[in-house]
């Protein structure tokens, strides 16, 4: 029968039983929590439905695709593609490709379950969805928007209700609703104002009503200061601002402003706001000398990539601007300025260098460091990783500040050399939590420690993974072989379960990579907005 079987948003190649099977993806899947290792052939570990959106073959507003059981492989490979940034993975041992079923089959498959449903709910008629949707929005789109109007005496009334027109217009193709975009006005003129926040309006007529309820109120062009200011002040969870969804203001700039957007963009940029400035009748030769900073543009968007820039010569006839400033604002994965687990976060690795482990182990144990740090973005503003190697005693191999890429990083942890002697784990985290987490102590950045352990500790364990904790430190322990649970659960952070883990040999760490890095990313998206 080519009926498919209904899986979720999480079931993984490796959760299917069957060598090759139709399943049916779910619809609105959140594309930040798929997990998926390799292109077009994936490791067993990923998630169906994500694979499936990655390669293209569906969307996200699901589907049946066709699921083939692969040999395991070496290297799958890391590649952005329809919104999901895939993960690299050394070895696994089975793989699965994801495919679309041919038109016929295709059909009967998805009849199938819209029959069973059918007959369910008789009463379904086609209207009653309509609306819903429309209630819903875009639900493609995932932005928070600050559109951060120009209100200034350059500007004038006329232009202003332009601007207006045009803000308006690009609401409106924006799909707004409880599930799609999220829109905020800021007026720039000598003093910022908050017009309405994220929360006031998730209907795009009530936005538009807003919209044209604004007034004018004139003065200096203080753009730097209501940019920092909205940076600062417009996205806090009481306004509205959703987690996990990228936080944009749209700067909006007519002529120059009078004052100096450098400071504010780093403002915007520490907050994890994507700065877009849309300039407007650019300065000309002899206003040039009016203006603080002629680079102003590129000191205030998110990236000097042309990307978060964008020109219209006027106000008049600026239709034909709406779609692709929208298209823009709607590319999700080209937010680079957005904080997401992987590029807000130090990560520190505590290592057993005891004589119980060994040199091969402690191979092993190193390429486990590698797997887990690859999937983050390590760069000078981005993620950060630190590891201390311990036996009795406690050595730095390398600090937070010490290798600013990826690159560096893992070729730092290829070089580590083991140690051999005792265990004193205890003495091990109080020194990492003193000397490689006190002097990120107040950065940006969540901070976690990874205990990698084989064995019993000499001296008390849980009074140091206290004062880690306390220090705001979230703590996870991975045993090997014989290292005592109790050990490992004292020194785990709450919920205790999900923060230890155990695997009898050392060729069990691999396994554990995916599970901890997801881990990371439960624990990140819980403590920050």
């Amino acid at each position: 029968s080519l009926a498919s079987t209904a899986i979720t948003c999480f079931t993984r190649g490796l959760d299917l039983r069957k060598g090759t099977e139709d399943v049916l993806c779910p619809a609105n899947c959140p594309l930040w929590q798929f997990y998926v290792f390799g292109d077009g052939v994936y490791a067993s570990l990923s998630s169906v439905c994500g694979a499936a959106i990655h390669s293209g073959v569906i969307t996200n507003t699901g589907g049946v695709v066709r699921v083939q059981t692969l040999p395991g492989q070496e290297n799958y490979p890391a590649v952005n593609a329809n919104g999901i940034q895939s993960q690299v993975l050394s070895r696994w041992a089975s793989s699965f490709s994801v495919t679309v079923i041919l038109a016929g089959a295709k059909n009967t498959a998805l009849e199938a379950v819209g029959r069973s449903v059918s007959t369910a709910r008789p009463s379904t008629g086609k209207r009653p969805k309509k609306t819903v949707d429309k209630k819903a929005g875009n639900k493609d789109c995932k932005a928070d928007i600050a559109f951060l109007i120009d209100g200034s005496y350059n500007i004038g009334q006329r232009r202003f209700n332009l601007q207006k027109n045009f803000v308006g217009k690009v609401a409106l193709m924006l799909g707004i609703g409880t599930e799609g975009p999220h829109v905020g006005v800021v007026q720039a003129s000598e003093l910022p104002k908050i017009e309405f926040y994220l929360k006031n309006f998730t209907a795009a007529k009530e936005v538009l009503f807003a919209i044209k309820e604004l007034g004018f109120r004139g003065g200096n062009s203080n753009t730097g200061k209501a940019l920092k200011y909205t940076a600062q002040k417009f996205f806090s969870l009481e306004n509205g601002a959703r987690k996990g969804i990228p936080k944009i203001i749209v700067v909006f700039l007519d002529g120059w402003p009078s004052d100096d957007l450098e400071e504010a963009g780093i403002v915007a940029r520490e907050f994890g706001v994507n700065v877009f400035i849309v300039s407007v009748a650019k300065p000309t030769t002899e206003e040039l000398g009016m203006v603080q900073d002629i680079g102003f543009v590129d000191k205030a968007v998110c990236r000097n990539n042309g990307f978060f820039s964008y020109q219209m010569p006027t106000w008049f006839g600026t239709t034909k601007y709406v779609k692709p400033l929208v298209q823009k604002l709607c590319s999700h994965e080209q937010m680079l300025c957005s904080k997401t687990c992987y590029n807000s976060v130090n990560i520190a690795f505590l290592i057993d260098g005891s004589s119980s482990v060994g040199e091969s182990n402690f191979r092993l144990v190193l390429e486990f460091v590698s797997n887990v740090a690859k999937a983050f973005d390590i760069s000078d503003i981005g993620s950060k990783a630190a590891a201390v190697q311990f036996t009795y005693d406690q050595r730095t191999e390398f600090g937070f500040t010490d290798h600013l890429s990826k690159d560096k990083v893992l070729s730092a942890v290829r070089s580590i050399r083991y140690m051999s002697g005792g265990t004193a784990t205890g003495d091990a985290i109080s020194f990492t939590t003193r000397n490689v987490f006190g002097p990120v102590r107040d950065g940006p950045n969540k901070n976690f420690l990874i205990v990698l352990t084989d064995g019993q500790s000499y001296d008390d364990v849980r009074g140091p993974a206290a004062a880690a904790q306390k220090a705001g430190i979230t703590v996870f322990s991975v045993g090997v072989a014989w290292a005592p649970l109790d050990d490992l659960k004292d020194m785990a952070s709450e919920p205790r379960e999900s923060h230890t883990f155990f695997t009898r040999e050392f060729t069990g760490l691999e396994q554990m990579v995916p599970d901890i890095i997801r881990g990371i990313c439960r624990d990140f998206l819980e403590s920050k907005q």
